[in-house]
């Protein structure tokens, strides 16, 4: 049986998923679940799949891209660890939705400093994901670029902490060079068809540790330092 949008209670959709992520330890902090609870996911998805908006699973976004499935977006976060005033850099915008969860975190309530920079190399995705974070609130606190993710953002480096959401064959030496002494990546590094989740940590002194987390499958990171297209 089908059901009509009006019939949805997104709310009490997005208060179920997490409740779900948190039963599973997805997610484990405060920080990553009030940010779950505010963000609106139904408006990071194409219109047709709203309905589907909170079911744990990705969606498609057009250009061959998807939106992760939520349980991996709260894994990142988590791994992620940013903080109220952090500057993050987050490779691979696509819908925006991601980039939300995390201007939730770092600035909730505008006033507290910090601030996404995100990248997306489809200028129709970055376009998409921008009327999204307008409409939902979060453009204030999350800068657009249409460029290769894959050389990162050199203009605002260092970043606190940066955030990949496409797989890459190798750590991106440029994102490794944009990543604050101290602070965090969070990669998927492998093959274009499986990978695995990677911490980075940057030390005071500069020295790299990584820590390896889960497999994990995400669409390429195509650019200089990533697969070629």
């Amino acid at each position: 049986m089908s059901c009509s949008l009006e019939s949805i209670n997104f709310e009490v959709e997005r208060k179920r998923l997490v409740d779900q992520l948190k039963l599973y330890g997805y997610i484990r902090t405060r920080e990553v679940e009030r940010a779950f609870l505010k963000v609106p996911r139904e408006e990071f998805v194409p219109p047709d799949l709203r309905k589907k908006a909170y079911l744990d699973t990705p969606l498609p976004i057009g250009h061959g891209q998807t939106i992760s499935a939520p349980h991996m977006v709260a894994i990142m976060t988590e791994l992620l660890g940013a903080r109220i005033g952090d500057k993050v850099l987050e490779v691979g915008t696509g819908s925006g939705y991601q980039a939300a969860i995390l201007a939730e975190i770092v600035n909730p309530d505008g006033k507290a400093g910090g601030i996404v920079y995100t990248i997306e190399r489809i200028p129709q995705l970055a376009e998409f994901a921008k009327k999204n974070l307008e409409r939902t609130g979060y453009i204030n606190r999350v800068v657009v670029i249409v460029g290769d993710g894959s050389k990162g953002y050199p203009k605002e480096a260092p970043y606190d902490k940066i955030i990949v959401t496409a797989a890459a064959p190798r750590v991106p030496k440029s994102l490794l060079e944009q990543t604050r002494s101290p602070g965090r990546m969070v990669i998927p590094v492998g093959t274009r068809y499986e990978q695995t989740l990677l911490v980075v940590e940057k030390d005071l002194e500069g020295k790299i540790r990584i820590t390896e987390s889960i497999p994990c499958v995400f669409v390429p990171l195509i650019g200089e330092e990533g697969w070629k297209d």
